[in-house]
């Protein structure tokens, strides 16, 4: 193992084969970090962007990883720790960027017990409990980026509960950001605003996306590496006095 696998850092990004958890783990590569990323039921999908990483001279590694099953947490921490071992020699990451989730469109009068339950267990109680068992494995002076929604500010119908979970998540970083102090971990939240991608319905009818891009004040939907190149800047020194902070990345929507 040479010089600069030793000293170089690493993040782990959840959600990391598509969308913006993808551009996030492209972008943190070309930074030169070494990027660990979890996929839920495509394999194909989530190696794809390991090999993209791995071909390009980074180096990467996707895990399976279900952010609903809060049982198997446990295991997946030790899958991290495996693979911390064997492709980079270490025992700790330094970043860790809480991307994946599920939203549902369902107005509140439709919204079912199931439907809640699943959105809590991805969007609030699986970051929670992942957080919570990773942190150990994490460098003291590291850095946690939960990935929240511009819906966490504004209300549109048909998202109040995932709207509300990411307001709650907002929350919970400032709660982790108290509470890990002394180990020097901060924690911020990063909130996309309308982004194009197929998360949500995000490839919807023209007309509607015309609709959202002109209550942006860039007038235009927002792109992944819009996101991911924002968010992979974050991790670094560069950012070291930035804390308990949320940051929209929206293009200015509902301003």
């Amino acid at each position: 193992m040479n010089t600069k696998d030793q000293q170089s850092k690493i993040v782990l990004v959840t959600g990391g084969s598509r969308g913006i958890g993808k551009s996030i783990a492209l972008n943190a590569a070309k930074r030169n970090l070494g990027v660990i990323l979890t996929y839920n039921n495509n394999p194909e999908q989530g190696q794809a962007v390991a090999d993209t990483i791995n071909r390009n001279g980074g180096k990467a590694v996707a895990l399976q990883m279900d952010a609903a099953k809060i049982s198997s947490i446990s295991d997946f921490a030790g899958q991290v720790l495996q693979a911390l071992k064997k492709e980079w020699n270490r025992d700790s990451f330094d970043y860790l960027v809480n991307n994946a989730g599920i939203a549902q469109r369902t107005l509140i009068k439709d919204t079912t017990e199931a439907i809640f339950d699943e959105l809590v267990n991805v969007n609030l109680k699986g970051v929670f409990f992942l957080t919570q068992k990773l942190i150990p494995l994490m460098v003291d002076g590291g850095q946690v980026i939960n990935i929240s929604s511009g819906l966490a500010r504004f209300a549109f119908p048909g998202v109040a509960v995932y709207g509300s979970l990411k307001a709650a998540l907002e929350g919970l970083t400032r709660y982790f950001a108290k509470e890990y102090a002394e180990r020097k971990i901060r924690f911020n939240s990063v909130a996309p605003g309308a982004i194009d991608t197929e998360f949500g319905g995000g490839k919807g009818d023209e007309s509607h996306r015309q609709q959202i891009a002109g209550m942006t004040a860039l007038g235009r939907l927002g792109e992944a590496d819009d996101v991911g190149a924002f968010v992979a800047s974050l991790l670094s020194d560069d950012s070291r006095f930035v804390n308990a902070q949320r940051i929209e990345v929206s293009g200015g929507i509902v301003i």
